[in-house]
């Protein structure tokens, strides 16, 4: 399919969002309930951190992405809006407190991420396998989604992670190569790509991520679709990157609902499994449907 229908219009600086970006404020009971859960389990998630446009309708679903090993990131991303500086010490019962709150939320499908933890030896690794063998032991038919950072290519801490096998296994490339330094400031495009590889070729399910609006040419996209399937990728997630503050990188155009519904087609076409590719799709976005 030709591409050249679909043009993304460059926007000026703090551009009115489209009508497609817009959600509704989180309402409801099962949101009220849910947060009260993070509360009083003094969990975090990245719904909250990361200011997800979709915690309104996940919450109101009953479900949250936990983020374990504080909320305090030691990589300073240009796009993440979770807060960057010195992390706590690590919270040894943090592994149980979100195992009970899988079980308390009636959780079939567990989505697990955290900060990078680049000031830990294991790079959170080990408190990454006791929440996933905490939940397998209070939830045992939940099955569980790992979104995981890239250990700094300590193989041993990403091994870890293999062995303890959850259903999927996800790590973010988040942008193209070309913008990789800039986007993903103390990340490495070929490291990611590494990450993805030998997760596939241990036989569990791979998935990523890529954000769509940075200045990235649609070259550049379809590239980094070829490279993530090289890798073994069988689950992508595309969505539009919003800027979270002004000390963020700015939002470079806004891509039309059209425009990811072509990449969705792309992506099946080159041998991706499954793609979830709209405006509002983030990593975590529809993930029960990603088994």
């Amino acid at each position: 399919m030709s591409d050249t229908k679909f043009i993304n219009k460059i926007q000026p600086e703090r551009a009115k969002k489209p009508d497609w970006l817009k959600v509704k404020l989180p309402t409801g009971e099962e949101y009220r309930k849910v947060r009260q859960l993070v509360t009083d389990n003094k969990l975090h998630t990245i719904c909250e951190s990361g200011n997800c446009p979709n915690m309104g309708e996940c919450w109101g679903a009953g479900t949250a992405t936990f983020m374990i090993l504080g909320n305090i990131c030691t990589r300073s991303c240009g796009f993440c809006a979770v807060a960057t500086g010195r992390p706590s010490a690590v919270d040894f019962q943090e592994p149980v407190r979100v195992a009970n709150s899988v079980k308390l939320m009636g959780i079939k499908h567990c989505v697990l991420t955290s900060v990078d933890r680049d000031d830990l030896i294991d790079g959170g690794s080990i408190i990454w396998v006791e929440t996933i063998q905490a939940i397998r032991e209070i939830c045992p038919g939940t099955t569980l989604e790992t979104l995981i950072p890239d250990f700094q290519g300590k193989w041993e801490n990403l091994q870890r992670l293999i062995d303890s096998a959850p259903e999927i296994i996800s790590h973010n490339l988040e942008t193209v190569r070309r913008l990789t330094k800039q986007v993903r400031i103390q990340a490495k495009y070929e490291r990611s790509l590494e990450v993805l590889k030998r997760i596939s070729i241990s036989g569990i399910k791979t998935k990523s991520g890529v954000m769509l609006g940075l200045g990235e040419t649609d070259g550049e996209v379809l590239e980094t679709m070829d490279d993530l399937v090289n890798s073994g990728v069988s689950i992508l997630t595309l969505g539009q990157y919003l800027q979270p503050t002004k000390s963020h990188l700015e939002v470079r155009n806004f891509i039309s609902p059209e425009k990811f519904a072509y990449f969705k087609e792309v992506g099946l076409s080159k041998g991706i499994r499954y793609v979830e590719s709209g405006p509002l799709v983030r990593s975590s976005y529809h993930a029960e449907k990603h088994l």
